[in-house]
């Protein structure tokens, strides 16, 4: 609409690089029925200018949009050059005529390559084609001509990345159509993008994962969300998943020599972000090789054909490991879904396990695998290696198969299942009914299961390698569930217990989240072996190994806490067995066990665990902290001892000097404790199986605990004074926590704070912390007490 002179004059001045002017052209020559060949040479002009920006941004260090400036692409979006292109691309849709326009596909990839370096350079592009969702559902459509997949894929993975309102898979227009068309490298891309379609989207506020903010959140949308539904669309999809384990579980030949140059490769090419680059890279590889092959044989031309040779093959194993994690990600996330047994019904039997079990040793876990490698712990996110990706992905799928499933058994062979036999029929007890009804065609083939192939890369792992976490984390789901002492067995026969020891005792391990991992796995491979107990004393055989041991479980005990809690419950089985020899004389030997038999010991332990935890903090990592602590209560009511352990909490509370504090802390603990877990059929499934108690028990204890009667010396209420009994439940649980916290703290600093049981640096914290703590209720009542007492005077 401006004139061409204006444009021209002020093109010089800004240095708009002839962008509008281009556009301009673009426009004109793009009309319904014009001769797109014109069009296109305008577009391979712009495509040109854009293409060497979005290639500064790749290699300036993956600057962010918001600290490089990237004026062209910038350009082009201001003067409409966006929106063009989604006009131009989406034209042929628009038409009423019977018989629709093709474009070229050479002009599709252009348009494509164009609105991806436009995202890529400039802030705001992506979050505006994601807003129009008619566009991304045109994008799928894209995806059935082979010659604009890639280009399409790319665009699509990088609109989804950013799109907080997930797009619907249902809205694709013939989506099973089309994922059947898909030949498998297809398919694979297309996992890139359904892993952002399945998986919940990360709400990026850390109060949003507390149980009480996830409650709240359930209580306002019931319905399934947008993940949950598109799993089940992908579901529905005749032979989807079946597809997926042929590529989970396809193999890779290796040429000889290979690995050295793969490493040299993954140094180089770890800038990339994106495996569909990887695509047209080995489709130029391949293309040179055919190429070499023509070329004259000197000695120079020789030593280039024998890389260019080598090039494809090395990089079609990191191709296919990249393919490979984005795979076993959507296996994992439909694991983890609504619909978890029909999907694990599935993987066995299309035989997952068995063929990651035949990779394991020349594609999962390679001799050549680089120890020097960072993992990034839990991070999904995090810039890995696509070999330590793999990895990590593998480890996680294993873990969301075995976790409280009775497919379990499919990791180990039928050798080793007949172990298990073997070692109940010694035990003289009955087989795990899921042992028993375990499909022999569907477990493992060769000489190893995939579970003790796991178990020897993990004891050759360093201690505190992040490998181990999820080595850890996998073997831990294995033992899950009802307790199996011949799973147990096995696993203690094996080594496990004397190298975990090894790793929380003697190897310095300092990482939290790895050590918690070990206390985790061993809380599940001791609980009610009385084997167990009689190898940990053997190792833990001098006074300081033990208290390394106890220093490490108290320097964290929301870590520690499972085993903790393990050791409680064992000891508490094992005293009910006094007619067995073995159990008397690992009972008087063993210090661990000795130590929690000091019933000052598990006061301890039970007053730190509810004094580090309170409602508004709760979240599913350290509920369990809550879990223990009942469990210790627990079976002090069996004992009929509960008296004695709330009569020492109410002196401990006193002897800090905020009495009230704890015990209301712990009843507000305890009603929220009902209304989690008494509509969560699976939690409490769980807590009943990990602790052999009844969850009737479980629930009965809280509702005992939770009585109104003060003159019950089983309730908590007795034991809080009347002038703190009365504490505000809004106060505790409301919304306006934060608000009344700041007031209790600028009234009890500034007016009252001398008269106040709080020693200087306890007045410090009150003045600064941004959350309230229980001694700031205890101020704001023992102010409202003072004030009444005045009154009445």
């Amino acid at each position: 609409m401006l004139p061409e002179a204006l444009l021209q004059d002020r093109d010089k001045q800004a240095k708009w690089h002839s962008i509008p002017e281009l556009l301009q052209k673009l426009h004109e020559s793009s009309h319904p029925n014009s001769d797109l060949s014109h069009t296109h040479s305008v577009l391979k002009e712009l495509s040109s200018l854009l293409s060497m920006e979005a290639m500064s941004f790749v290699t300036e260090d993956r600057k962010s949009a918001q600290e490089s400036t990237f004026p062209i692409t910038y350009t082009f979006d201001l003067f409409g050059g966006v929106d063009l292109l989604v006009e131009i691309l989406m034209r042929p849709t628009l038409t009423m005529q019977k018989k629709k326009p093709k474009m070229n596909d050479d002009l599709v990839n252009d348009c494509l390559s164009v609105l991806y370096n436009c995202c890529i350079c400039t802030e705001g592009v992506t979050k505006s084609l994601a807003a129009r969702d008619y566009f991304v559902l045109f994008l799928f459509t894209l995806m059935t001509n082979k010659k604009t997949f890639l280009q399409t894929a790319t665009l699509i993975e990088d609109i989804l990345g950013v799109k907080k309102a997930m797009i619907q898979l249902e809205g694709v227009a013939n989506l099973s159509g089309l994922v059947q068309s898909f030949d498998q490298q297809q398919l694979a891309n297309f996992c890139r993008i359904l892993s952002v379609t399945v998986s919940e989207p990360d709400v990026g506020n850390d109060d949003k994962h507390t149980l009480l903010a996830k409650n709240a959140q359930q209580k306002q949308d019931s319905s399934l969300s947008r993940a949950e539904v598109n799993q089940v669309t992908l579901l529905n999809i005749p032979g989807f998943i079946e597809r997926l384990c042929k590529l989970a579980t396809r193999k890779v030949s290796e040429a000889t020599g290979a690995s050295n140059f793969l490493q040299e490769l993954e140094d180089w090419y770890t800038w990339l972000d994106n495996a569909l680059v990887l695509d047209a890279l080995m489709q130029m590889a391949t293309e040179e090789t055919e190429h070499t092959s023509t070329e004259s044989s000197n000695e120079s031309s020789l030593a280039t054909s024998t890389l260019r040779h080598r090039l494809p093959q090395s990089m079609k194993i990191v191709h296919e490991i990249m393919y490979k994690v984005e795979v076993l990600y959507v296996l994992c996330v439909l694991l983890m879904g609504s619909h978890r047994n029909q999907v694990h019904k599935m993987l066995a039997e299309f035989r997952l396990i068995p063929g990651l079990n035949n990779l394991f040793d020349k594609l999962i876990w390679r001799k050549y695998t680089s120890s020097n490698h960072v993992v990034h712990g839990q991070n999904e996110n995090c810039d890995c290696s696509p070999e330590i990706s793999f990895k990590i992905q593998f480890l996680r799928l294993l873990q969301s198969f075995s976790d409280h499933h009775e497919n379990k058994y499919l990791l180990l062979n039928s050798q080793e299942l007949n172990e298990l036999s073997a070692i109940s029929l010694k035990a003289n007890i009955p087989e795990v009914e899921a042992l028993v009804n375990t499909d022999r065609s569907l477990v493992c083939d060769g000489k190893k299961g995939l579970l003790t192939r796991l178990l020897t890369v993990m004891k050759k792992e360093p201690p505190d390698s992040s490998f181990r976490f999820w080595q850890a984390r996998a073997v831990e789901s294995f033992l899950r569930g009802v307790t199996s002492y011949a799973d147990q067995m096995f696993l203690l026969k094996r080594g496990l217990l004397e190298n975990m020891l090894f790793c929380i005792i003697d190897s310095g391990c300092k990482s939290k989240d790895v050590l918690q991992s070990y206390f985790d796995l061993l809380g599940e491979l001791m609980k009610f072996n009385i084997d167990a107990f009689k190898r940990f004393n053997m190792y833990v055989s001098t006074d300081n190994k033990f208290q390394t041991f106890m220093t490490q479980i108290n320097s964290s005990l929301v870590d520690s806490n499972m085993l903790v809690r393990c050791i409680i419950l064992s000891l508490d089985r094992f005293e009910t067995q006094t007619e067995d020899r073995k159990v008397v004389e690992v009972l008087s030997e063993c210090c661990l066990l000795s130590y929690l038999a000091q019933v000052e010991n598990r006061l301890s332990f039970l007053f730190r665990l509810v004094n580090i935890i309170n409602v508004q903090t709760l979240t599913q990592e350290n509920v369990s902290c809550l879990n223990t602590s009942l469990v210790v209560l627990m079976l002090a009511r069996r004992r009929g001892k509960l008296p004695f352990y709330l009569k020492a909490l109410r002196e401990k509370e006193h002897a800090e000097k905020y009495p009230g504090c704890l015990l209301n802390n712990f009843h507000n603990l305890l009603r929220f404790w009902q209304r989690h877990y008494l509509n969560r059929d699976k939690d409490s499934t769980c807590l009943e199986n990990s602790s052999c108690i009844p969850f009737s028990y479980w629930n009965e204890t809280v509702s005992v605990l939770l009585g109104s009667d003060r003159t019950s010396l089983c309730a908590i209420a007795s034991y809080i004074d009347e002038p703190f009994m009365d504490l505000d439940r809004d106060l505790l649980e409301g919304p306006l926590l934060k608000t009344r916290g700041m007031i209790l703290r600028c009234w009890a600093s500034s007016l009252l704070a001398p008269f106040l049981f709080v020693g200087e640096k306890e007045r410090l914290h009150l003045s600064v912390c941004p959350r309230p703590h229980s001694k700031e209720i205890y101020i704001y009542w023992t102010l409202k007490y003072s004030l009444l007492v005045v009154c009445f005077r």
